[in-house]
This record gives C-alpha cells, structure tokens and sequence, in this order.
C-alpha cells in the first residue's frame, strides 16, 4: 500500500476519535478539569488529523504514476 493512502487512513482515524473526544464529553457547569481536558484534546487530535489527512491526500496526488512522455515529435507527411 502506498504511504499516501497509509496517511489518509491515519488522518481519518485522527479526526474520528477526536470527534468521538468533543462529543462524549457532555458540556455542564460543574464538569471536572480532567474532563475538560479531554473536550480540548478531541478538539487538537481532530483538527491535527484534518491535516494529516490532507497531507496524505497531497502527497498520493503527487506520487502518481505519471504518463510517459512522448519522445517523437517527427511530422509525418
């Protein structure tokens, strides 16, 4: 598997479990630091993942195989 695709699942699995982080956490005046620490954290990992996720997607798109490129250039007549 090409690493470009290995990152792009990394970066998906990042921005699922800070999701999972943000959202569990239920938002109450009394809510416990550590808990808000994790609310903050799921914020961090999510949005670190987006951008793993895009570098992944950058660099499949730039590891592409390429078309050759066409050497004769000779005009038939």
């Amino acid at each position: 598997m090409k690493s470009g695709v290995v990152i792009i699942i990394a970066g998906g699995i990042m921005v699922l479990s800070g999701l999972f982080l943000f959202y569990v956490v239920q938002i109450t005046p009394e809510i416990e630091p550590f808990f808000r620490t994790m609310k903050h954290a799921g914020t961090f990992v999510g949005l670190l993942g987006m951008g793993v996720t895009l570098a992944g997607i950058l660099l499949y798109l730039i590891n592409r195989n390429q078309p050759q490129i066409q050497q004769d250039f000779d005009v038939k007549e």
